[in-house]
């Protein structure tokens, strides 16, 4: 039985068999010459292509990332310009409210002051009317009372009690 073993390990791939190795060797050269004029070019090139893909898509990526800062920098600049015009335009609105607030009030107290002025003026004027008027009817008064009294030749009790109607006569048409 150790023959058999042993033919067994003189015949298996273990075991240096030059003529095996040389076939090996060669089916192996043969395999790669085949592999290099069929395989190796296409596989080079597919590298290549897709080294300069991920190259230009770097590139492209690091352009679109220098143009959004650019961007984000216009960005940046517009808004604080944008701000600034803001804070002025609102500063003009206050300034231009506070303005017109002060020319409405000005206006008002002006027009307050002509309304009371013509108010006192009307009154003045009225008041004028009313003492002419009482004035005319006091100079009416007194002549009618001075006709009466002289018509009558009255005694002094009698001139008291005329005297006293022409009074309640005046107090009654002020009233």
């Amino acid at each position: 039985m150790l023959t058999t073993g042993m033919f067994l390990l003189e015949g298996s791939l273990l075991s240096p068999n030059p003529g095996l190795i040389f076939w090996t060797a060669v089916t192996f050269l043969l395999l790669l010459l085949l592999l290099k004029k069929l395989a190796w070019g296409p596989i080079l090139s597919a590298l290549e292509e897709r080294e300069k893909s991920i190259q230009s898509a770097i590139d492209r990526a690091n352009s679109a990332k220098d143009d959004a800062e650019k961007l984000l920098s216009k960005n940046k600049d517009a808004m604080n310009k944008a701000e600034v015009e803001a804070d002025r335009i609102i500063k003009e609105g206050k300034e231009y409210a506070e303005k017109m607030r002060n020319e409405i009030v000005t206006k008002a107290q002006e027009e307050a002051k002509k309304i009371a002025a013509q108010a006192k003026a009307e009154i003045e004027q009225e008041k004028q009317q009313a003492l002419n008027a009482l004035r005319d009817e006091v100079a009416t008064l007194a002549v009618k009372g001075a006709e009466k009294i002289i018509r009558m030749n009255l005694d002094a009790e009698k001139h008291k009690a005329v005297v006293e109607g022409m009074l309640e006569d005046l107090s009654t048409k002020r009233n």
